[in-house]
């Protein structure tokens, strides 16, 4: 088999190298040269040596053509290293190296899909107890209306969450940059949750020149925002205390900080605060994180150019910057 190909590649070359020895004897026949003995010599010897050149190539070539004229039944038949020559010691390389990109790419795939997973799990767990609490307060003769409308904003920003993880994967797809009011964000994002500052008895100050604006997507800043305000809100435990918004500007820079006073972050787990699926002892205690909101908004800063940086002290609260 491994012959049969050989012959096939370098029929051309056979082909031609007689082209230009019958090329060769015309034009001494042309010349009135007419030793037809000295021609068949000629042509004999030329043969001879094409011949000889194509077997000792063909012995550098033969595991090589061997190897690539059977289909492989596992990776390791098709990425054996036997090679000679320097074309197919390449060819070799090549193919490693496509090998490692592929299996990176299917390591990716399958970290994707595993972390969607994992966090649809989280989430549907989650999404268990506003459904259950709305049962029993449907079964009260008085319903009441407030505590309705706050499960029913828990499920909103579960709902919220799970559609912004799956448009992460496209996020160049869903992107749309341009210059934004950072106030008019900020402001229309506090009152979209205003609820949950009312219920939880913390007030937001925000500190914001209207005329601050910086380049970003509006619609992903808000998400990230959101995320910024109801773990500020979640964390603290204490009534009356503030949550403060505010921007700083630093050289060239623009920072908006969330600074709240709850019961902030243990330095063990400041440094992992935006790993997915990661909760930490807060999250423990409260039983309702699913590790993903800083994942995902630290995903987007970095999409979009950003930084994401936060600083906590253990008692005394934390500050979240985004740094545009």
């Amino acid at each position: 088999m491994g012959l049969k190909l050989f012959f096939k590649e370098h029929l051309s070359f056979i082909i031609f190298e007689l082209i230009v020895v019958l090329f060769i004897l015309s034009l001494y026949w042309l010349d009135g040269f007419r030793n037809v003995d000295t021609a068949v010599y000629s042509i004999v010897i030329s043969m001879i040596l094409i011949f000889s050149f194509l077997a000792v190539r063909f012995a550098f070539r033969r595991n090589f053509l061997q190897r690539i004229s059977n289909l492989p039944q596992t990776m390791d038949d098709a990425l054996q290293k036997n090679a000679k020559t320097p074309e197919h010691l390449q060819t070799e390389a090549y193919l490693q190296e496509l090998y490692r990109l592929y299996q990176n790419e299917v390591q990716n795939l399958y970290a994707k899909q595993d972390r969607q997973e994992k966090f649809l799990n989280q989430w549907i767990h989650q999404m268990k107890t506003p459904i259950s609490v709305l049962e029993l307060l449907l079964q009260e003769e008085e319903i009441d209306r407030t505590s309705i409308q706050e499960e029913v904003d828990r499920l909103k920003r579960g709902i919220e969450m799970v559609l912004m993880n799956a448009r992460i994967e496209k996020f160049e797809e869903d992107m749309q940059i341009d210059e934004v009011r950072l106030k008019e964000i900020v402001t229309a994002t506090i009152n979209d949750n205003k609820r949950l500052f009312i219920t939880n008895h913390v007030f937001p100050v925000i500190d914001i020149d209207p005329e601050v604006t910086v380049t970003t997507d509006s619609k992903w800043l808000k998400f990230m925002f959101t995320q910024f305000i109801t773990n500020a809100v979640k964390y603290t435990f204490e009534p009356n205390k503030k949550v403060k918004i505010f921007v700083e500007k630093n050289e060239s820079k623009t920072v908006l900080c969330v600074e709240d006073e709850g019961i902030g972050i243990p330095k063990s787990d400041l440094a992992r605060v935006t790993k997915p699926f990661f909760t930490g002892e807060n999250g423990r205690r409260t039983g309702e994180s699913t590790g993903m909101g800083l994942y995902l908004a630290k995903e987007i800063c970095e999409k979009l150019g950003h930084r994401l940086e936060i600083e906590s002290e253990v008692g005394k609260g934390t500050l979240v910057k985004v740094i545009f």
